[in-house]
């Protein structure tokens, strides 16, 4: 009966992303899933990314409380709205369906930022074009080894805070290593959210992906 019930919810969930990719691909709206451990710099890595783009943008921002990181988005002009999942560890298709509702932009890219955790979002399909996951230089080069499940199924890794390499001891080559393993065909962009390195690399990749999408 657990393993149902499980099933029931995981079917129920898939139902409503195929219906949310649906609907954003027919308003064409690329909606990205970013993934990543609190502290990894994602806002940040977002609104650079979003400062650096030429396509209309729209953040959902998911935590398990506060507006913190929404307000923080907001400071900069840039469409947000808040989703809290009152202690979920991740965020949920339904979940975004009702963020959806505020929300009509067209030609635009969405970036859903999911709750701080690198296990339990790469599980929950919620209705994206792809994962994105982000890792940070402080965070250390075993991620990969510890946490496979998310960096399997992203479709690009974003090693972050590249600026503090040489304070840290970070191993690039074996985290490029774990990365490859799990995902031979997955992209990786160093970058730095702060100084902006790395930045128009990732970006342009991105706005690749977009026109590729919409046949533009």
């Amino acid at each position: 009966m657990e393993i149902k019930v499980i099933k029931d919810v995981l079917e129920a969930n898939n139902y409503i992303a195929r219906k949310i990719r649906d609907d954003l691909t027919k308003r064409q709206v690329m909606m990205i899933n970013i993934i990543g451990s609190p502290g990894a710099g994602k806002t940040s890595f977002i609104i650079k990314t979003i400062q650096h783009l030429d396509i209309k943008s729209v953040v959902i921002e998911g935590d398990v409380t506060s507006d913190i990181d929404s307000r923080k988005v907001a400071d900069f002009g840039i469409p947000v709205v808040q989703v809290n999942t009152g202690g979920g560890c991740h965020l949920n298709a339904n979940m975004i369906d009702l963020a959806l509702e505020e929300i009509s932009a067209e030609n635009a890219i969405i970036f859903v930022e999911n709750v701080g955790n690198l296990i339990c979002p790469a599980s929950f399909d919620i209705g994206e074009d792809f994962k994105l996951v982000i890792s940070s230089i402080p965070e250390g080069h075993d991620k990969p080894y510890k946490y496979p499940g998310i960096f399997e199924k992203a479709k690009a890794t974003i090693l972050n805070k590249i600026d503090l390499m040489k304070y840290v001891d970070f191993n690039k080559n074996s985290f490029y290593e774990g990365v490859k393993t799990l995902n031979p065909n997955g992209y990786i962009f160093e970058v730095s959210s702060i100084l902006g390195d790395g930045i128009r690399e990732w970006t342009q990749w991105l706005k690749l992906q977009f026109m590729e999408k919409f046949n533009r």
